[in-house]
């Protein structure tokens, strides 16, 4: 049994590490910055293998006790969905609702990094379940979420100055966006000019550190792939540089469509007079109504992206694509969901 002198003696050990970790600059980009790449690559790979579960528990599992509604029990799962990540965001983390994003930017900037320790758990467990259940979102913006609150919880168990936080919430940023994308460099650019809005060596190390370190983990448990598989493809001739001038017209036109659908979505459903915690379900049933015709819109949409890059869709189901993909997202995150913009953009 532990005597007391041993006690004594453990938690004088500890506060004289603390405190080292604490005042030593070099020791805590080493330790610290690993330790968030770490802690993000594992949570990017279980949160990935959430994403998948739910997937299936909603419409294999589920389905196949509900097969006597036909093709119609797409219309009821992503519902099914929002009626359980509303009160889930509700009542224990109501920073988990929307893209994720934003809400480490505002840490960032007003709160000194600090986020609740809780969010990443109901962060994971919240845009899993909304993903899973068909919700058209991305996971790049959860991971963000989840990896900068790991980083910013640890910064606040060791009692570190604001400045460090805000370091460790921008390493936990750029290690999510590296094990999702298997891009360390995109990690790394991200964290710096998004999250913490400056470039300096102190910061730049450290979040390279955090990065590296969250890509190995993903490569060696998920493999060394990239998140699209592209095909080879050679320039055919002068005359195709101006199309693609016409073409990024039109991807800007998009994406300012895109960005007014989702804030007009928000809107219509703030302003809508009924409980928060009740609104997803109402997104889920219409993302469940567009699905029930084009089941393209559900979830993060990576494969018919890959499908599209091997020119295996034809051009008017992507345009139709680009519309109901727009409005099945403005759907799921104005209605209160949780997930990412980035993939479905």
């Amino acid at each position: 049994m532990m005597t007391p002198n041993y006690r004594i003696q453990i938690r004088e050990s500890i506060n004289r590490i603390t405190y080292y970790l604490r005042h030593s600059e070099t020791s805590f980009l080493l330790i610290f910055s690993v330790t968030v790449g770490l802690f993000t690559g594992f949570g990017a790979i279980i949160f990935r293998w959430l994403i998948n579960s739910f997937r299936i528990f909603f419409f294999e599992t589920g389905g196949s006790f509900l097969h006597f509604l036909g093709p119609y029990y797409v219309v009821i799962v992503p519902a099914v969905g929002g009626l359980i990540i509303g009160p889930l965001i509700y009542f224990f983390a109501r920073e988990a609702k929307g893209h994720g994003v934003p809400e480490v930017m505002l840490a960032v900037a007003s709160m000194g990094g600090r986020i609740r320790p809780r969010v990443a758990l109901i962060k994971a467990l919240a845009s899993s379940i909304c993903i899973g259940s068909g919700g058209s979102v991305g996971r790049e913006g959860p991971i963000v979420q989840i990896g900068s609150t790991l980083g910013s919880s640890l910064g606040q168990i060791f009692k570190l100055p604001e400045e460090k936080i805000k370091i460790l919430v921008a390493c936990g940023a750029a290690g999510g966006i590296a094990a999702t994308f298997n891009a360390p460099l995109a990690g790394i650019f991200f964290a710096l000019e998004v999250i913490l809005g400056e470039y300096g060596l102190k910061f730049f190390s450290s979040v390279v550190l955090s990065s590296v370190t969250a890509t190995v983990i993903s490569r060696t448990f998920l493999g060394d792939y990239p998140a699209f598989k592209v095909p080879q493809y050679s320039l055919l001739g002068a005359w195709e540089i101006p199309l693609y001038f016409i073409f990024g017209f039109i991807a800007a036109v998009t994406a300012l469509l895109y960005i007014k659908v989702i804030y007009k979505s928000e809107d219509i459903f703030n302003n809508w007079k009924i409980p928060e915690y009740i609104k997803p379900a109402i997104g889920g049933l219409g993302v469940g109504l567009i699905g029930l015709y084009f089941p393209q819109v559900f979830g993060v949409g990576y494969e018919i992206i890959e499908q599209a890059l091997y020119g295996k869709i034809a051009l008017g189901l992507v345009g139709a694509l680009v519309l109901f993909k727009i409005l099945a997202t403005s759907l799921t995150l104005g209605s209160g969901g949780s997930g990412g913009v980035f993939a479905p953009a």
